[in-house]
């Protein structure tokens, strides 16, 4: 599991980075810029419950993200995996009981804000952990029109304000438009250059 101090704040960026890409790294390296975080964990899950197809195995991919994503502050962990967690929801209880003092930060593109509803225990998300939102092509309205931005508009801090989130009690939640890098995992997928099956 990665070291963490009481007092810090710790993005987390989960999914399966099936694979990992320039778009992870990019709004990554913005959510550390806009939202006034000390570092970020990617989350690489063993599976997606929303997607009937199997990723990539595990090993396979935290190998890539760490080829993709290298920086400092960023660490890429299998810590789902490590714990048993399938959902979000568990995820977030468990790291707060084994982080005593830590904050952390919900990371993700817009396209998961505007299906967050569909997600496990998702109004439990939003009221454990301040949310961080990066704009990403084609999803900006989708994200802003969802059933959990409307419900939560009144807890919605500013663009603009974004550095203020890290500190910020939940429910909070902080929508940042970010210059646009449409690389997708489906799209990497489709063209062949990456494959489930370990080589």
């Amino acid at each position: 599991m990665p070291f963490a101090r009481s007092g810090q704040v710790i993005g987390l960026l989960g999914g399966s980075f099936d694979p990992a890409h320039a778009g992870h790294a990019h709004i990554t390296r913005e959510a550390l810029k806009r939202f006034g975080l000390d570092r970020v964990w990617w989350l690489v899950s063993p599976g997606n419950p929303l997607k009937d197809r199997g990723p990539a195995p595990i090993d396979k991919r935290i190998a890539r993200a760490k080829a993709v994503m290298q920086h400092p502050r960023v660490e890429i962990t299998d810590i789902e995996a490590q714990l048993g967690t399938r959902y979000t929801a568990q995820t977030l209880q468990h790291l707060r009981l084994l982080y005593p003092g830590v904050r952390f930060v919900w990371l993700m593109g817009a396209d998961n804000m505007a299906q967050l509803h569909l997600w496990q225990d998702w109004r439990d998300i939003i009221e454990s952990v301040p949310i961080g939102v990066l704009a990403r092509p084609g999803q900006r309205i989708s994200a802003r029109m969802s059933r959990a931005a409307a419900l939560y508009a009144p807890y919605r801090i500013p663009g603009r304000f974004g550095h203020l989130l890290a500190r910020a009690e939940a429910p909070a939640w902080s929508f940042v438009n970010v210059p646009m890098n449409d690389t997708s995992s489906t799209a990497i997928r489709a063209r062949g250059d990456w494959s489930a099956q370990p080589r």
